[in-house]
């Protein structure tokens, strides 16, 4: 009988790839040299650290450390997220940014870095992050004052994705000046405000020269924003953006004149993906027929939507999800709505006519979750799904399903679903196997904890 030792080895990385967590790849490295060269590389090619992660200061310590001992390992690095930092502890012998540095001077092949966690970004890290000639992404926090000076952000010329969270004054004053280096390659560009007045209209005007080429941009808590300034941007774009994300900008905003600007000049011809928030103010009729005028003529693959203040009913809002599946139904993959009600009709109608949807996030009542499953049955290509209740069906905590309900909504599911979550509350579906004794096989979904090192997208969604 062949054994697993008999495989040819080329196949082995493709089977480590799918091994989820650090210490499962931390036990396949100990197996013999082989497997050591195969799960090395993998092991230390994405280093992530969360707030939420146990000890996650100390792991801070512990990851610079040892990349700046082993250079060896600190070059298989290609992507590293620092969302916490020990800015306030204190370590005998161990100054922490001089490891740190070390470190990142040893990650020469670094290629997507997010440094997000207020007050630790210094100059420092940002000179050593040069060592690598390869970074292409970069995400940090953008309160620069006495923590880095922001002219050291125009060394990085090359870069094809920027994401800024609570850009300061001095920071978006360089922002112009850092996009004439690298607004050639850069094709994402994110700011992400908290109700800050400093992203405005004229900021945007001053940047969209630099932005011929970009394909996403997403704007988030950016009070001062309206259409005009968005328009200006996707008005230099040369081919057309992919992804839009207008997220909590000003009250102002005037999505009327926003689509006809863009479907007049054809703006949105390559959207596939759209985020945006309504808000208390505006007039949903108006607003949601102004929507669909601005997708009319949109590609659009990826829909996410949700409300900033009030919660909407769904009778307020179920024509306009029939309009919208009428017209892009068959292309959308994602689907997704928070803090607005859909109806069981309209998430069947979802369902059926959204042929290729994979990912379906939704509100809706806990007392209908009984009915839920008959209409998510009808998703053939479905993968990814996340329930939440409305607000006011919540208390102090958080309700979410039992094991047991879940499992009895995924039976009834497409066989292509891996991924189920309630509120606060993730699990990964697999599947096990049984052999009836006719000798026919069976399959049955079984729930599974979340293990991926990305963050759930249900969690992403909501940002002001």
């Amino acid at each position: 009988m062949v054994q697993f030792i008999d495989l040819p080895l080329e196949l082995l990385p493709a089977i480590l790839v799918y091994l989820p967590k650090p210490h499962h790849l931390a036990s396949t490295s100990l197996v013999n040299k082989t497997f050591y060269a195969f799960s090395t590389p993998l092991l230390y090619s994405r280093a992530s650290i969360y707030a939420w992660h146990k000890e996650s200061k100390y792991k801070v310590i512990r990851l610079f450390d040892t990349l700046s001992r082993c250079a060896h390992l600190a070059k298989h690095l290609r992507r590293l997220e620092v969302r916490d930092f020990p800015k306030a502890l204190s370590f005998p012998d161990i100054d922490i940014f001089d490891i740190v540095v070390m470190g990142l001077r040893n990650c020469t092949a670094l290629r997507s870095c997010t440094w997000t966690r207020d007050g630790s970004l210094s100059s420092d890290i940002l000179d050593a992050l040069k060592a690598s000639e390869e970074l292409q992404e970069l995400e940090i926090n953008g309160h620069s004052d006495g923590n880095y000076d922001p002219k050291l952000l125009l060394q990085f010329n090359h870069l094809t994705k920027i994401s800024i969270i609570m850009p300061s004054v001095p920071v978006i004053g360089a922002l112009e000046g850092w996009l004439t280096q690298t607004g050639k390659t850069l094709r994402s560009l994110t700011l992400v405000c908290k109700s800050s007045p400093i992203v405005t209209d004229d900021v945007l005007r001053s940047l969209a020269y630099h932005l011929p080429n970009l394909d996403h941009i997403h704007l988030t808590g950016c009070p001062k924003v309206t259409h005009q300034g968005v328009s200006a941007v996707l008005d230099s774009n040369i081919t057309g953006i992919e992804s839009l994300g207008l997220e909590g900008v000003s009250a102002r905003f005037d999505m009327a004149a926003f689509a006809e600007n863009c479907t007049t000049k054809q703006m949105l011809r390559r959207l596939r993906s759209i985020t945006l928030t309504v808000q208390q103010q505006l007039l949903m009729k108006d607003w949601m027929a102004n929507v669909l005028n601005l997708l009319s003529s949109a590609p659009l693959e990826v829909f996410h939507v949700y409300s900033t203040g009030a919660f909407f009913e769904s009778p307020v809002t179920d024509d306009f999800w029939s309009k919208l599946i009428n017209i892009h139904g068959p292309r959308l993959t994602r689907f997704s709505v928070h803090r607005m009600l859909i109806s069981l009709q309209a998430i069947s109608d979802i369902c059926e006519k959204c042929t290729s949807l994979e990912q379906l996030f939704i509100v809706v009542e806990p007392g209908s979750l009984n009915n839920l499953a008959a209409c998510l049955s009808s998703a053939k290509r479905l993968q990814t799904v996340h329930i939440n209740y409305p607000l006011e069906a919540s208390t102090d905590t958080l309700p979410i399903l039992f094991p047991s309900d879940v499992l009895a909504i995924v039976r009834q599911c497409s066989s292509t679903v891996t991924q189920f979550g309630c509120n606060a509350k993730v699990w990964q579906v697999g599947r096990s196997v049984t052999v009836n004794n006719d000798g026919s096989m069976a399959s049955h979904p079984q729930l599974y904890p979340y293990e991926s090192l990305d963050i759930p997208e249900q969690f992403l969604v909501v940002r002001t």
